[in-house]
């Protein structure tokens, strides 16, 4: 007899998906595989994903080290300069966006930061929140040091690429 629109036992149905969305946006989830019977599933979310775009998965934020001073006989790079860097700035390290978003510097409204100027900062500590489409990212440092800059504030459209913090290594 035909099953009048009731799913298979070993199927997924269109309500079960939607509780598994909704627990994927909760738990801040990018992924889910789900096998049923002969049925597999895989649900992504997150900016990659929104409109079929190809970017990899779980890019690591990029540490820019600073650009040397030994002379070279190659030519000036044609790539966009840099504001003139006083003595300060010389061997900061950035950490950059990994993606498009708006940075959050605390976890929460009202929470302290994650950290501050004069912390001091592993590879593992997260930094700051890049929040891309729903999704909010954790930026870890990438870096041991201490930070000497933060370059935005809270609730700042931040760039790909674009340096949120500048720490000096140890």
């Amino acid at each position: 007899m035909a099953d009048k629109g009731q799913p298979a036992e070993d199927s997924f149905d269109l309500e079960q998906l939607k509780q598994l969305i909704r627990l994927m946006e909760k738990h801040d989830l990018t992924e889910v595989k789900l096998k049923g019977g002969d049925q597999k599933w895989v649900l992504r979310r997150g900016p990659q994903f929104a409109a079929g775009g190809a970017m990899p998965l779980g890019l690591p934020p990029m540490v820019h080290a600073p650009m040397s001073a030994v002379p070279s006989s190659a030519p000036a790079s044609t790539g966009p300069a840099e504001p003139a860097a006083g003595t300060a700035d010389a061997g900061l390290i950035e950490i950059t966006s990994p993606t498009v978003g708006t940075f959050y510097g605390a976890p929460q409204p009202g929470d302290p930061p994650f950290v501050s100027v004069g912390d001091r900062v592993t590879p593992e500590k997260v930094v700051c929140i890049v929040e891309a489409m729903k999704v909010f990212n954790q930026i870890p440092a990438e870096v041991s040091g201490t930070v000497r800059q933060i370059l935005v504030q809270d609730g700042d459209a931040v760039e790909f690429g674009q340096a949120l913090f500048r720490v000096k290594p140890d």
